[in-house]
């Protein structure tokens, strides 16, 4: 991991985003349910309030974001119940605390938002009292670049993100002008979902025509059934 002061951060997957910042979130916000199971977390991954963009993993997906987080530290797998589960390393990962860590895990969530976005949204995990409590806890992420501002600091309408992003897909984020949504750059799990839901797709209009036939087939027997018993002058 990258050690205090430095410049970047390992990048981290869209799909390996959505995980961490579930689990942060869950963590803070319903702990009963945590450390979590992949189904879980696969749900928490795939609702549909609160996460930017709205995705659709597979629970192979989740597995998969799971082995390749836990050698490098930021997961931990709880063995021993009869529900294997899993926990965070990220206080320790990243050096943080309770505010930072919710600040981070609202942009893994959603990505890019301005201060009151940020604020209003970090505060569903911890109180942020008001913009100067976010600004100070946004400065020693910023020095640490953890986290990164898309324009000039302090400007109103300014966009914040995490310090996870690819060089290209940052670029594309500063390359952004101001005032639009932010861009969601495509990544290979993003691209592995849209495959799965064409093939659902397919496999849809597959069984539609399969209740078509079988919708003809039966007509075809009622109508036999119809005739014969008028033969039999029933």
């Amino acid at each position: 991991m990258s050690p205090e002061g430095a410049t970047s951060w390992p990048t981290l997957s869209l799909a390996e985003r959505r995980v961490l910042g579930v689990m942060v979130e869950k963590a803070k916000t319903t702990p009963d349910v945590y450390p979590m199971s992949v189904n879980a977390l696969l749900t928490g991954a795939n609702q549909k309030s609160n996460r930017d963009p709205v995705m659709n993993l597979s629970e192979e997906n989740v597995e998969d974001t799971l082995a390749s987080l836990q050698p490098r530290g930021y997961v931990t797998r709880i063995q021993g119940g009869r529900v294997e589960r899993w926990r965070h390393n990220l206080y320790d990962v990243w050096n943080v605390n309770k505010v930072e860590l919710a600040i981070l895990a609202e942009l893994l969530l959603r990505g890019p938002q301005t201060e009151g976005e940020l604020r209003q949204r970090a505060s569903r995990m911890e109180s942020i009292d008001d913009l100067d409590s976010l600004r100070a806890a946004l400065k020693p992420l910023a020095q640490r670049k953890l986290v990164l501002f898309l324009g000039a600091e302090g400007r109103r309408g300014t966009l914040i993100t995490h310090g996870f992003h690819a060089p290209t897909e940052l670029q594309t984020l500063h390359s952004q002008p101001r005032g639009e949504e932010p861009i969601h750059v495509p990544t290979a799990t993003a691209w592995a979902t849209a495959e799965q839901v064409a093939k659902l797709e397919q496999d849809i209009a597959a069984l539609r025509t399969q209740v078509h036939q079988l919708q003809e087939a039966l007509d075809r027997g009622l109508e036999e059934m119809r005739r014969l018993k008028e033969s039999l002058g029933g």
